[in-house]
């Protein structure tokens, strides 16, 4: 269930009229001001991948919980092998095996002029100081090392004899200390932690079963036009392939959610409508893109703009112009029994997706209760063949590539919001403040990365 709290469309137009220009600033903090984080729930750890840990995770047993062997080997007293060499071999006693996971290290007790034979992740027997790799030795046979020591470990009852150490081996030398990774009662993660395959590791290697976490937001988006048609599909006059609601998923899942995609609903308001309340129960957040422009088909303001005065009292859509190029039309609101928040974006391919980034996956980030729900942002000097333009009065956003280490953007594509391809090839957004109307070649502007 969602646990945002999006007020009513009436009282959600922050008391602007319906010809007001947003900013983009406005809109994103009004969105923002009104989505809360979703409930904590306690999940297993293969499902907790990706949630944001909402408890700080304390350490109960030391790892490794025991000092243990780093090296298959021999576990020794340093001063039985100090002047151990190849021309004058330590002569040691093989009094055992100690394999990991056997237990049975504290029933050898190593003494003068002896060792145990151990395995890596095995514990230190007692009286033991160091552990011999079996390379530094003959393996326990005579022979070869390697052979000698698989043989002996191969048959358990063949766990004594001698074996001749080549090497000197310092204290400690191949042996990890308990705790040397972390100590019990040191905290193993920080509430706020996002849980990639390292710190899932972590947790079970400390013995938690199940964790406190946020879960990722479930996202419904889905595409509006009569027009669409889904790939691989045969295209009849006038029709286009269905790219959005794809790019939209992918970039959801990319943000963090679990993501739904729905095929493109046609122009029917009564028909977009059912769509959506039939994706409520799997929804705690809704993504739209077409139809929220001033066109006589724009279904999406058409079906949700009522909303509030119908089915569900205290929930509707609220439709704006932003001054922003591309994205000028937009709309925010809830739905549904839960005030579900809802975003519709409009559905020209570049649009909707530049949409995405500034207002969608901020979003989904603070439902995950992320601290820092924003892309990166730096500043780079403009690389192009001449100066940019810009309309007045409009934030634009232009796709670009961006050179770390020479410290600059370069364009891709114009500015018309269709440009697809150039899109594919971009991985930054360059922005055009909304006073400024021309960005000559080397001057220095902000640049959002669409990949951190």
């Amino acid at each position: 269930m969602s646990t945002t709290e999006v007020p009513p469309a009436a009282a959600h137009d922050g008391g602007h009229g319906p010809d007001h220009v947003w900013s983009v600033d406005e809109h994103l903090d009004d969105i923002l001001g009104a989505v809360r984080p979703l409930e904590p729930i306690e999940l297993q750890l293969p499902d907790a991948q990706g949630c944001v840990l909402v408890e700080d995770v304390t350490v109960p047993v030391a790892l490794p919980p025991f000092d243990n062997s780093s090296m298959d080997g021999y576990a020794v007293r340093v001063a039985d092998v100090a002047d151990a060499s190849t021309e004058f071999p330590a002569v040691l006693t093989v009094i055992g095996d100690v394999a990991a996971g056997s237990g049975g290290a504290d029933a050898l007790t190593v003494g003068p002029g002896e060792a145990a034979r151990i395995m890596t992740g095995a514990p230190l027997p007692p009286g033991a100081q160091a552990v011999v790799p079996v390379e530094w030795t003959d393996g326990g046979s005579g022979g070869g090392p390697a052979t000698a020591f698989r043989a002996a470990g191969a048959n358990p009852e063949d766990s004594t004899g001698e074996v001749r150490v080549h090497r000197p081996a310092k204290d400690r030398a191949h042996v990890r200390a308990a705790g040397s990774d972390v100590k019990a009662g040191d905290t193993a993660l920080e509430a706020g932690t996002v849980l990639g395959p390292p710190q899932i590791g972590l947790l079970a290697a400390i013995g938690r079963a199940t964790v406190l976490v946020r879960p990722r937001p479930r996202v419904v988006v889905m595409s509006t036009g009569s027009e669409l048609v889904q790939p691989g599909e045969q295209l009849a006059a006038g029709q286009i392939y269905d790219s959005n609601s794809f790019a939209l998923t992918a970039a959801a899942r990319a943000a963090g959610a679990i993501a739904y995609r729905v095929g493109a609903v046609t122009d029917d308001a009564d028909e977009l409508r059912a769509t959506i309340e039939d994706q409520l129960v799997r929804a705690d957040l809704l993504v739209t893109t077409g139809g929220v422009s001033v066109g006589a088909y724009d279904v999406v303001k058409e079906a949700l703009s009522s909303v509030a005065d119908e089915d569900e009292p205290g929930s509707g859509v609220d439709f704006r112009k932003l001054a922003m190029q591309p994205g000028k039309p937009q709309g925010f609101g809830s739905i549904g029994p839960d005030h579900t928040p809802l975003l519709a974006l409009p559905g020209n391919p570049v649009s909707s997706y530049v949409s995405f980034e500034l207002f969608v996956r901020p979003v989904i980030r603070a439902l995950m209760g992320l601290a820092d729900v924003h892309r990166t942002t730096v500043r780079a000097t403009l690389a192009a063949d001449g100066p940019l333009g810009s309309p007045a009065g409009r934030r634009q956003f232009l796709r670009g590539t961006y050179d770390a280490a020479a410290g600059t953007v370069t364009p891709v594509g114009g500015s018309g919001s269709h440009l697809i391809a150039a899109l594919a090839h971009a991985d930054s957004l360059l922005v055009v403040p909304e006073d400024t109307t021309e960005v000559a070649p080397g001057a220095e502007v902000e640049v959002v990365l669409l990949t951190q």
